[in-house]
């Protein structure tokens, strides 16, 4: 019994302390239990070589599945979690690119379970600038005898930016439509330009004014 006595009370303070510090950690995991959660987010892109565009219009988003203590999880917002993609190595043309746990940055108590997709496929091309004339686009009905002699867009032209083999295909920018319905005379209308396609840019876009001259036309001229 002496023994046994001695080696329950030997150091008892400090056994006293951890029973009690194992009972806390317990609680405090039964109460706050692993929960899981998918959240999708978009691909966040790093370090892309100069004078590099994305040739690709549909980057898909991530999908990624973590898992962590449940009050975590349930204050867990998008912008919490990122995907991120190295493109230091990039070069013109096509490359598939993986995705792993490793790319996610999420908080620290959170682990990530899948990444869906795995793997994702973008294209490439060198970057080019050029500029390409403005068309603007005139609507309307006009008076009896009158019709669009002239249209004049300022500035005429405009500077577009983005992957080599879209900047090349584009052959013009357009004017949002100009509704020039009543106009006898000439009127300057001001409006938007843009180029179709999603992946060419307009260099510093800003207001193109239109302005539309009317004339009499040539059966009103004879008639008189």
């Amino acid at each position: 019994m002496p023994k046994v006595q001695h080696y329950v009370f030997h150091n008892f303070g400090l056994k006293l302390l951890s029973l009690v510090l194992a009972i806390s950690l317990w609680l405090v995991v039964a109460r706050n239990p692993n929960a899981e959660v998918a959240v999708d987010v978009p691909i966040e892109f790093h370090r892309i070589p100069e004078n590099l565009e994305i040739n690709s219009e549909n980057i898909p988003l991530a999908q990624v599945r973590v898992r962590g203590p449940e009050h975590v999880v349930h204050r867990l917002v998008t912008h919490d979690v990122h995907v991120e993609v190295d493109l230091t190595d990039a070069k013109p043309g096509e490359r598939t690119f993986d995705l792993t746990s490793q790319q996610v940055r999420r908080p620290r108590d959170l682990s990530v379970v899948q990444v869906v997709p795995s793997q994702f496929h973008l294209s490439f091309d060198t970057r080019m600038t050029r500029q390409v004339e403005v068309r603007p686009r005139v609507t309307g009905s006009f008076a009896s005898g009158l019709r669009i002699a002239n249209v004049v867009a300022n500035p005429a032209v405009i500077t577009i930016v983005g992957p080599r083999v879209r900047v090349e295909a584009v052959e013009a920018a357009t004017t949002d439509p100009v509704d020039a319905s009543g106009v006898m005379s000439s009127q300057t209308f001001s409006t938007n330009v843009y180029v179709s396609d999603p992946l060419v840019q307009v260099v510093h876009p800003a207001p193109v004014h239109v302005t539309v001259i009317m004339e009499k036309s040539s059966s009103a001229s004879g008639a008189r």
